[in-house]
């Protein structure tokens, strides 16, 4: 096959391929983009041609997947026991279930930012882990803090993605082996005892965390939420993804409810009830409106000092 730029040349089977074409503007950027934990997440990659390299542990084992749209059709190759899985999900991958026409902008703001971006969709996954761990590991740190451990923890104790990827993408570990991560591996990689052991409590029970996603969005967030240490911040931010949820707002954010407040009323100082009230005229489609706020550039100055970073590594 030839050498795809960034990524070097192996010699590998060409993988499976999938041609798929998008009933409207597609941009994969908006609709992958979430899905990627920081410019160094070793389960996703871009390449300078534009396509999308991500790396599952899918139902049928690990698999990787190369997404490359050209003019009005998407391309995708996959590779892997988990490649035929991750083929068969590329329509819903790339937010061929969300109904973004039931959405209607009640705000000037709002709709110029969905006029700006009409690619925007909402990914669907299927796979419940892969985002609730890295969500976990998000709790009440900094994003490059909660990065840095997901680089660290998922390169120490994940295996190679299949492929030609050359070693530049993992897979993340299976639950057993999460489950197995000595105290202090942890600790190295920044992750306080409280995130992990709620994500040890996860992987207990990884098959029926896994059920939820044939559940709708609101019985998934309650079934998260019976593990002890995941609330409804860290349920709305895996549901999103993993279920294409339109209605999953975050709540519990640091930054979100001044953000919307600042957007919809001019009001820096919003909280989650006010956030929510400013949501209601969307409801049923509170992320979407929520993630064009956020797409709109329209954020308050910082004033308040951002969250302190922590080294508990040093300790």
């Amino acid at each position: 096959m030839p050498a795809t730029p960034g990524l070097p040349r192996q010699a590998v089977a060409p993988g499976r391929v999938r041609t798929w074409a998008p009933a409207g503007p597609l941009d994969l950027g908006l609709v992958l983009g979430p899905l990627r934990r920081g410019p160094a997440d070793p389960t996703f990659r871009t390449t300078p041609d534009g396509s999308v390299w991500r790396a599952s542990r899918t139902p049928a084992g690990p698999g990787t997947l190369r997404v490359a749209a050209h003019g009005g059709e998407v391309r995708a190759q996959a590779w892997g026991p988990g490649a035929q899985w991750l083929l068969e999900g590329l329509p819903d991958l790339l937010g061929a279930a969300d109904n973004a026409d039931a959405f209607a902008p009640r705000h000037r703001l709002v709709a110029l930012a969905r006029h700006r971006r009409p690619g925007l969709r909402l990914t669907r996954t299927g796979l419940v882990l892969e985002s609730l761990i890295p969500s976990i590991l998000e709790q009440k740190v900094t994003t490059d803090e909660a990065y840095r451990a997901w680089r660290l923890l998922v390169r120490k104790f994940g295996e190679p993605a299949p492929g030609p990827v050359d070693g530049r993408l993992w897979v993340m570990p299976e639950p057993r082996t999460w489950a197995l991560i000595p105290s202090w591996e942890w600790h190295r990689a920044g992750v306080d005892n409280k995130r992990a052991s709620t994500i040890l409590r996860a992987v207990r029970v990884a098959a029926r965390l896994e059920e939820a996603v044939r559940m709708e969005p609101a019985q998934a967030q309650a079934r998260l939420e019976i593990v002890p240490g995941i609330g409804p911040w860290t349920s709305a931010e895996t549901v999103q993804r993993s279920h294409g949820a339109p209605d999953a707002v975050t709540v519990g954010d640091l930054h979100l409810p001044g953000i919307v407040g600042w957007a919809l009323a001019g009001d820096r100082h919003a909280d989650d009830s006010v956030m929510l009230e400013l949501l209601e005229p969307y409801a049923g489609q509170r992320h979407r409106a929520a993630r064009l706020i956020l797409l709109s550039g329209k954020t308050p100055a910082r004033r308040a000092p951002r969250m302190p970073r922590g080294d508990i590594g040093r300790l």
